[in-house]
Order: C-alpha cells, then sequence, then structure tokens
C-alpha cells in the first residue's frame, strides 16, 4: 500500500532538508576508510547515490549492492536480496558496507555473520547509538520521518554501545576506527538529532 500524500509530502521536505546533506557528509567519511581497487559490497544500498560518491573519491573501487527490492533507478548494480543470505562465495569482496540498515533487522547477528562470510577482511557499519529512552524516541522519530513514507519496515532495533560491542565480538570483528561526531544534520537541528546518535565503524575480521 502506497503512502498517504501526507506522508509523501513529508517524505520530499525530508529529503530536500537531510537527504543530499547526508550522503554527502557520509560520502566523505566513508571513502576515507577506502582503499584503492577494493571490491565493495553495500548492503542495502536503497538508490545508490551514496555509492556513487564513493566510486567518485575511492580510485578504482569496484562497488556492487545488494537490496531486498532493488530500484530500477539504482545508481550502481543491485542484486536481489533475501534479507540474510548473501548471493556471492566466500571472501568474494574485499569489504561489506552496511549503511543505517541493521537496525532494519530482528537478527543482525545473522546479518552481520554472512557479510563476514563475503568479505575478505573488512565490514565497515554506520548506524545509531542509543543509551537511554530519550535517545531511543529521537531515533524512532527520525526513523519515521526518513523512512515511513517509502513504506520502510521499522522494529526500531537500536543498540547501546555495550550492546554494538557484544554484537562484534560474537561476529568475530575487531574494531579498527569508530568516528561519531558526524555533522548530518544542520544547526541547530544537529543539536538534537546529532549529539553522537550515529557512528561509523571500520571492523575487521578476527583471524
Amino acid at each position: 500500500m502506497s503512502p498517504n500524500p501526507g506522508l509523501k509530502v513529508l517524505g520530499k521536505v525530508h529529503g530536500r532538508l537531510v537527504h543530499g546533506r547526508r550522503i554527502a557528509v557520509l560520502g566523505e567519511r566513508i571513502a576515507a576508510l577506502l582503499r584503492p581497487g577494493w571490491r565493495l559490497l553495500d548492503v542495502g544500498c536503497g538508490d545508490g547515490k551514496l555509492d556513487a560518491i564513493l566510486r567518485s573519491r575511492a580510485s578504482g573501487l569496484d562497488v556492487s549492492g545488494v537490496e531486498v527490492q532493488p530500484r530500477a533507478d539504482c545508481k550502481i548494480p543491485c542484486t536481489a536480496y533475501d534479507g540474510t543470505h548473501l548471493p556471492f562465495p566466500e571472501n568474494f569482496f574485499d569489504a561489506c558496507l552496511f549503511v543505517d540498515v541493521l537496525h532494519h533487522t530482528t537478527d543482525p547477528l545473522t546479518v552481520i555473520q554472512d557479510a563476514c562470510r563475503v568479505s575478505r577482511e573488512f565490514v565497515i557499519i554506520k548506524d545509531h547509538v542509543s543509551e537511554n529512552a530519550f535517545d531511543h524516541a529521537t531515533l524512532r522519530f527520525m526513523d519515521w520521518v526518513g523512512n515511513r513514507p517509502h513504506g520502510v519496515v521499522l522494529p526500531y532495533n537500536y543498540l547501546s554501545s555495550a550492546g554494538w560491542n557484544d554484537l562484534f565480538n560474537k561476529a568475530g570483528l575487531a574494531q579498527v576506527s569508530v568516528e561519531s561526531e558526524l555533522p548530518i544534520y544542520p544547526a541547530p537541528f544537529s543539536m538534537l538529532f546529532g549529539r553522537k546518535l550515529h557512528f561509523i565503524s571500520l571492523l575487521r575480521k578476527q583471524k
């Protein structure tokens, strides 16, 4: 069922105010983590606009994506995906990327473990941190505004810092770096929607 007219308008407003700035900031920060000539898989790539930025910034980057519902206008090659098992052999990619995907799943460990299977060395995760009820409420609102107009499933499965660290350990990943100062929102909105609710982690598979 398509969103009602009010939600469509909300989605357009959000796109104008936030989406462009968001992918520009994330494109800059994530590109800095990539190595020349990498083969990268973006799990839940959406429209692929972020990946187009990454490709323009990272020399020789070969990036493709998977989506549960691939978009016809995706900017990169995109393969249909069942949400659990990635349709690629072991160590097929140098790294897998998740951008605001894992909090939409009910079993993030299984998803990450399969990313580790198809990744030769690295996993990069951009997601949210919820340490208290106010964080959770703020993230729910952000998720609803940004995703409900597009019919995205919203389980609001946010983790604390301790929860993320436990998840990484169970998946056999060691954190190489983490960044939590991400200027995704302009002032004054950053005072509410920023405040270290977002992070980017570069993680390496433990041998």
